[in-house]
């Protein structure tokens, strides 16, 4: 009699070696013995890798635990457990970081060369992906090749050509081309779309080529011999020999390679087909490039659970990179000093990866062994120095926004004033009683354009934006920090520092004489600011240094007359006129003169630029460390703006006094309320827009960008603060 256990434990072996291994094709004579006889050595291979569980013992009632939901799991380790694109695992090859951006985080920015790309790969991609099956019969093999090429598309014959062996006789097998082939492997746990696999139907394997010469009967095309093909834009790698492929090409083309085999192809090479020089370079698949691959894909599945990857050092891979306006990678070289020992610096958070990748990783080192940044060498400026998208401002009452092929038209009733692109514009700012379609949001929203929504006075209350970013760990690690009261102390000092130093400059440079009791006490409020002990000082001094400041305020205010003895224009005099722009102290909601209407206008837009920033980068812009969170205020946006406040909102308003672009003319009241005309808000618009285009020299990192880019530098340097890639926030501090 069998024993019950041992059949037990036999069926459970043989639905783990069900699910576990793949049916292997059967020839016509032998092929149930054969399959027997592999399966009795997988049973008694799974016996020893999986013995039998010991049973617990059941819990009884008073000991069993109560019924409660099962704990949040950790989302990186289930992403460690997901499919793997043969694309991510080229980028892992190329720069681990760059994998850990797209696979890990989702974050993926167009650029020349991967616009290029994917209009390289539209022929490609316009295949059924049709493929024969691996296993079949000879004799019905001639019909599914003429079924299966009715499916497939043609190819021409530079692009094709014969990568077997290069076969040419008469006598061959013909070759079938298939395009966009998408297919994956369990064991590897990787899925690929092959942009060509050309197939040919051969003998299968040398074993069916020794029992046909012994003259034994047999299906010869029990397997198909296929060969992936690969597209690329570039040129191939120059060898000491002959031309070879880049490391990356090679990784994706042995995935390829590997999964036909596991799908039951036999496949015995590969092709890179390189459009820039028009040559094909074979790639043989070895035992030891099988390893090569596997290590790999072992590599960045561990660098998925682990803390994201240092940046390579001052790589040339870096130049060309889409994403280095998201990776800033020489500025986070830059700042990411050696800190104390519980605070390790990114060099110590890399994760192992193989030699050839890690030659990229390895930073320099001092002779006491800490990792040091190389001197000399400044960042190099990988970003645009501007966008050049720009922002569409709307504010003339009862206008409405549609859209008509990818085009945003501004109408009046049924007459179309404006048509703009929507390509052109990086985010639409509606003021008042405005309309805007539908149709005209979501697509914007597929644009990832977002739209602000204004009062008629310039309060900003709202924002439409689409899913563009959807990574959720960086915040995860803000709603972790924002409880910490040390994290927020110390960032709140920083924003607070650099608000009152750049209070201090712009009083220095604009001043008609400064006065050097007030730059001495805000000196020593700023200095005051990276000492307090709480926020409630902090705030406390934040507000004596703005009180100090805005006294001061007026002697920037140059609006007096400067016309020639004798040639003075008739008109009122500034006490005879209805407005003017004497300002005497702060006052808001509602301003009650012209300079206060357009200081809190000039708030309310930097304060929407600084939450687009913030939401860019993947920020919750409601939740912030030094502004307590309050219902519909973007507390980090303000964060973020406070040492931008004179940077570009107070010197908008003091170009547009100074400059005479907006005059008394320019403001209408209502009531105790002061605002500014639309003809002067539309100029005021354009001397803000001005100021954020302005081009500056930024001064950590020495190289041009606008200030609309400096506010996403800045939003990004936060973000590596928080996850711990740099060591301190430090804020743009004007020379």
């Amino acid at each position: 009699m069998n024993d019950p256990e041992t059949s037990a434990e036999s069926e459970r072996l043989s639905s783990a070696l069900a699910n576990r291994l793949p049916e292997a094709p059967t020839d016509r004579r032998g092929g149930e013995d054969r399959g027997a006889a592999i399966r009795a050595k997988a049973l008694e291979i799974l016996r020893r890798e999986m013995p039998n569980p010991v049973a617990a013992p059941p819990l009884s009632a008073e000991l069993a635990p109560p019924d409660t939901h099962p704990p949040i799991g950790n989302p990186q380790s289930e992403i460690g457990n997901a499919i793997i694109p043969a694309r991510m695992l080229n980028e892992f090859v190329y720069c681990p970081r760059l994998f850990y951006y797209e696979f890990v985080e989702s974050v993926f920015v167009e650029s020349a060369d991967t616009l290029r790309g994917a209009a390289i790969h539209q022929r490609v991609d316009s295949g059924t992906g049709a493929l024969p099956k691996a296993g079949g019969k000879s004799g019905s093999r001639k019909q599914k090749s003429e079924k299966d090429q009715s499916l497939l598309t043609p190819v021409t014959a530079a692009e094709a050509g014969d990568s077997i062996g290069n076969r040419q006789s008469a006598g061959e097998s013909e070759v079938i081309h298939s395009r966009s082939v998408q297919m994956g492997s369990e064991r590897l746990g990787v899925v690929a779309k092959m942009d060509l696999v050309e197939v040919r139907a051969g003998l299968a394997t040398s074993a069916a080529q020794a029992n046909v010469a012994a003259g034994e009967t047999g299906d010869l095309f029990s397997a198909l011999e296929v060969c992936p093909v690969d597209y690329k834009a570039g040129a191939p790698k120059p060898g000491e020999d002959a031309n070879e492929l880049w490391d990356t090409d090679k990784m994706q083309l042995g995935l390829q390679a590997l999964i036909l085999r596991d799908n039951g192809y036999a496949c015995q090479a590969g092709v890179i087909y390189y459009r820039e020089t028009k040559q094909r370079v074979r790639l043989p698949i070895t035992p030891e490039l099988e390893n090569w691959v596997l290590q790999n894909i072992a590599a960045a599945r561990r660098i998925i659970t682990d803390p994201i990857p240092a940046p390579l050092v001052h790589s040339p891979k870096c130049v060309r990179c889409s994403l280095a306006p998201v990776c800033l990678p020489d500025e986070t070289r830059m700042l990411a000093v050696v800190g104390p020992a519980s605070r390790p610096v990114v060099a110590q958070r890399v994760s192992p990866v193989p030699p050839s990748i890690a030659s990229d990783l390895t930073p320099r080192t001092s002779s006491g062994g800490a990792t040091e940044v190389k001197s000399g060498i400044a960042p190099r400026r990988l970003i645009a120095a501007r966008d050049d998208t720009r922002p569409l401002y709307l504010n003339t009452q009862g206008y409405r926004v549609g859209c008509k092929d990818e085009v945003l038209q501004v109408k009046d009733k049924d007459r179309v004033i404006e048509e703009v692109r929507m390509r052109d514009v990086s985010h639409v700012a509606l003021f008042g009683n405005l309309q805007i379609s539908t149709q005209a949001i979501q697509a914007l929203c597929e644009q990832e354009v977002p739209v602000t929504y204004f009062s008629m006075g310039g309060w900003f209350y709202g924002i439409t934006r689409g899913h563009s970013l959807k990574n959720v760990f960086l915040r995860m690690e803000q709603f972790r920090l924002a409880r910490d009261e040390m994290t927020c102390l110390a960032l709140a000092r920083q924003f607070v520092h650099g608000k009152i130093r750049n209070h201090r400059t712009l009083l220095m440079r604009n001043h008609l004489e400064p006065p050097e009791a007030i730059i001495a006490k805000l000196k020593r409020a700023s200095e005051d600011a990276l000492t307090a002990a709480s926020i409630a000082e902090l705030l406390g001094i934040e507000g004596a240094a703005a009180s100090q400041y805005f006294q001061q305020f007026n002697g920037m205010v140059k609006v007096e007359e400067d016309d020639l003895p004798g040639l003075e224009m008739p008109g009122p005099s500034a006490e005879q006129r209805a407005f003017n722009f004497n300002f005497s102290h702060r006052n808001r909601r509602p301003p009650t003169d012209p300079v206060n209407a357009m200081l809190s206008l000039a708030y309310s837009l930097l304060a929407k630029d600084c939450t687009l920033a913030a939401l860019a980068v993947g920020f919750d812009p409601y939740l912030g460390f030094y502004h307590q969170p309050r219902f519909g205020r973007p507390a980090l946006g303000l964060d973020l703006m406070e040492e931008f406040r004179p940077l570009i909102a107070e010197s908008t308003v003091l170009s547009c006094i100074n400059n005479r672009v907006v005059t008394e003319t320019d403001f209408v009241r209502a009531g105790q309320a002061v605002n500014l005309s639309a003809p002067g808000r539309k100029r005021f618009f354009q001397t803000y827009e001005q100021r954020m285009s302005s081009l500056i020299t930024h001064p950590l990192f020495d190289y041009k960008v606008s200030y609309r880019r400096a506010l996403e530098l800045q939003a990004r340097l936060l973000a590596k603060t928080l996850t711990g890639e740099i060591a301190d926030y430090i804020p743009l501090l004007t020379r």
